[in-house]
């Protein structure tokens, strides 16, 4: 067999199925590939601006002798009640954790309610009780909302709209465009405990030990990286689609390469063995409490001290850095020595879990 006969047999071996292009689906709101791909054809050419081009997790607006920090975001999460939280104080930790993703002190939000008719008026209680709660955690006010009700079985219980608004406290531009090659690649803690504890719900799942979610405020650890005079190029949250995909959404916007060691991300072993019994990878399964910061190589420990003084962040672990080679591509170096592209997931693993 000729050597272009054999290259072709291995372009089509496995092939992946092609999804549709036609019809939205739940893929499409995963934080993977099929959700950049409606970012690029849809959104960004209709709306397409300097702060809505940095790709950054809100944007950035100079008002006066002002910078503000501008975000919104949606929360359907199905269910409503996990182990730890509950759609509301999801809702206010996601969006101020945006907020401090741009290096701004959260301080107002916005809330809109979309409910369901039959919604039990108990459950609406101990959500809104919830968002009061961690607003207060969190520092910010909740200052304008609305609400909506819908038919019944057109809703799923609740929905909920949080914006936000924030003052940012460093004078550097933070976000993707910041990265240099020799950053060293910082997390903020374990992975996978969101996913896993949503997914124990919705499954009627029990494991050795009770797993909650991650989800709380990150502002405290970002101001505590600022004070400590730390240089941090960019900061992401690490929602929906998880570390990989946070890393391959940076990695593409700047054209840079990341390497990151398998070894050092911390995973803790019941979410670990739950991933393993489930056919999930915790790299690409969200959190609510966890980030990823990009600084200097010479000031990754300063920076890891700094975070480890504090309970949200005591895990954080420095895994890999940025390099220059190849162009927009993370690659992993697995436990046992291997290396593999990490890319960014073409479909859904685990649905409606923010």
């Amino acid at each position: 067999m000729a050597d272009d006969d054999r290259s072709n047999l291995l372009n089509l071996a496995c092939p992946l199925p092609q999804p549709s292009d036609d019809r939205i689906q739940l893929a499409h709101g995963g934080g993977g590939r099929l959700m950049h791909q409606l970012l690029e054809r849809v959104f960004l050419p209709a709306f397409s601006n300097a702060a809505l081009n940095a790709r950054h997790d809100g944007a950035v607006l100079r008002v006066g002798e002002s910078r503000l920090a501008f975000t919104t975001d949606s929360y359907v999460v199905r269910p409503l009640f996990f182990p730890g939280g509950n759609i509301g104080d999801l809702a206010v930790y996601g969006t101020v954790n945006d907020l401090a993703m741009c290096g701004a002190r959260p301080l107002y939000l916005s809330a809109g309610f979309i409910l369901e008719e039959g919604l039990p008026m108990e459950s609406l209680r101990r959500v809104v009780g919830s968002m009061r709660s961690a607003a207060g955690r969190a520092g910010v006010t909740l200052v304008t909302g609305d609400t909506k009700v819908v038919d019944k079985g057109k809703g799923d219980g609740i929905f909920i709209n949080t914006s936000g608004i924030g003052v940012v406290e460093t004078g550097t531009e933070l976000g993707p465009a910041a990265v240099e090659p020799g950053d060293a690649i910082i997390i903020s803690g374990d992975l996978g405990a969101h996913g896993v504890a949503i997914l124990s719900v919705r499954e009627g799942l029990e494991f050795e030990a009770p797993v909650v979610t991650d989800a709380a405020p990150l502002w405290e650890p970002v101001e505590a990286l600022f004070r400590a005079g730390i240089e941090v190029h960019c900061l992401r949250d690490l929602t929906r689609g998880g570390l990989a995909s946070a890393l391959n959404e940076i990695a593409s916007t700047r054209g840079l390469s990341m390497r990151v060691e398998e070894a050092r991300v911390p995973v803790s072993e019941v979410v670990q063995g739950a991933c393993e019994i489930l056919g999930l990878d915790p790299l690409y399964v969200a959190n609510e409490g966890r980030f990823a910061a990009f600084v200097p190589a010479a000031q990754a420990e300063q920076a890891i001290e700094v975070l480890r003084a504090l309970s949200v962040s005591a895990l954080a672990a420095r895994i890999g850095e940025v390099t220059s080679d190849p162009e927009g591509i993370v690659i992993l170096r697995s436990r046992i020595g291997g290396s593999r592209v990490l890319d960014m997931l073409s479909g859904e693993q685990l649905p409606r879990i923010c």
